[in-house]
């Protein structure tokens, strides 16, 4: 049988990168799974997407098939098995995020056979956050794996690169990654590198462009920041409002799903199934959120990237063709107003990442964006 025939059909999907997806289709069809990955890359390689992928193929009963329940909740974040970490502060990883991911290791499975840890941002693992890590990367119990992202291998401490297989994942050049996103959805090349500035990886760029609602999100997104240096406080805010409500619209069609999953198995669950049901649901709700409020995340940053660049004298690398006005006005701005306002983004992915509501975070984001614009 030839390689690519054995490849499991979550991996795949993989074609930007058919180096990493070879390997880790070898790794799964021979049985040869190591304990602990290190995912090195650069933003937009689809590392994310990989290790998704390779999750699928881990706690799916056939193999990752792509195409089963197991599968779509891994692709959703919501499988119990399958759990994705993120630093706590801005300085990196806390203790008491890895002491509860060590005393988790320990149990058992809830649904697959094995469970796996995904840690973003790698390199923030550090001190003692880091050294309490160190014991269980090198003798996880059995069946337990953990994939580790970074840009480098450099930027992550040696003691935890020896204990991990290290996976490179080279840069896609934008020029291939817009003929993909081109030959997927036949969209012109401006439509696919605003695509890709707002979802990152070809395959998400072509699904982006598939939902009216992203566009819509997009498209509103813009009006907010465009409105910024004439709204007084009050707009600024019913404008964040806006944004949050129009994030979460997709979620109403989710939960009434979900409501006839939990009707129709209500009758033969018990009470403990039917409550662990309950909060898995509740976790692809708050996921599908704040996949709703990156793309406003990244949206924004795209636009104050597009002005940094007119700022630099660089228009012609602008990725938003379609709104030079605004980005002109906020090249106007200087060099120092556009970097306060990439803080104010970074802020606010901070916040989401603890729990606050999506609305209170446009608010602040909002309004010091408009601060420093103005």
């Amino acid at each position: 049988m030839s390689e690519k025939l054995s490849t499991p059909a979550a991996l795949a999907a993989l074609e930007m990168q058919d180096a990493v997806r070879d390997f880790l289709a070898r790794s799964v069809t021979e049985g040869h799974i190591t304990h602990a990955y290190l995912f090195c890359g650069a933003p937009g390689c689809g590392m994310e997407e990989a290790a998704t992928a390779l999750a699928e193929c881990l706690v799916c009963p056939n193999g990752g098939d792509g195409a089963c329940d197991e599968c779509i909740r891994v692709r959703h974040r919501t499988h119990p098995d399958v759990h994705w970490l993120h630093p706590g502060s801005s300085q990196g990883y806390l203790v008491s995020e890895i002491r509860d991911l060590i005393a988790d290791v320990q149990l058992a499975p809830v649904r697959a056979k094995t469970k796996l840890y995904i840690l973003e941002s790698a390199a923030l693992l550090k001190g003692a956050a880091a050294n309490a890590l160190l014991k269980t990367l090198e003798e996880p119990p059995e069946h337990t794996v953990f994939i580790l992202l970074a840009r480098s291998s450099e930027a992550v401490l040696s003691t935890i690169v020896s204990r991990c297989q290290i996976v490179p994942f080279r840069a896609i050049p934008e020029k291939a990654a817009v003929a993909r996103v081109v030959q997927k959805t036949g969209v012109s090349a401006q439509d696919a590198r605003i695509a890709l500035s707002v979802a990152g990886t070809p395959d998400a760029a072509s699904a982006y462009l598939g939902e009216p609602s992203k566009r819509e999100l997009r498209a509103r997104t813009i009006q907010c920041l465009d409105g910024l240096a004439e709204d007084d406080m009050w707009d600024v805010l019913v404008a964040a409002r806006g944004l949050s409500e129009l994030v979460r619209e997709p979620l109403k069609d989710v939960k009434k799903d979900q409501k006839k999953e939990r009707d129709r198995v209500s009758d033969y669950l018990s009470a403990s199934a039917i409550h662990s049901l309950e909060d898995a649901q509740k976790r692809e709700l708050s996921a599908r959120e704040r996949s709703g409020m990156m793309e406003v995340f990244a949206v924004t940053e795209s636009v104050l990237r597009d002005a940094l660049l007119i700022a630099d004298g660089c228009a012609e690398d602008a990725v938003n063709a379609d709104i030079p006005g605004l980005q002109e006005r906020i090249a106007d701005a200087g060099t120092p107003a556009i970097m306060a306002g990439f803080a104010a983004v970074g802020e606010a992915r901070q916040s989401l990442a603890h729990n606050v509501s999506s609305q209170l975070t446009l608010e602040v984001m909002l309004c010091a964006i408009k601060e420093a614009l103005t």
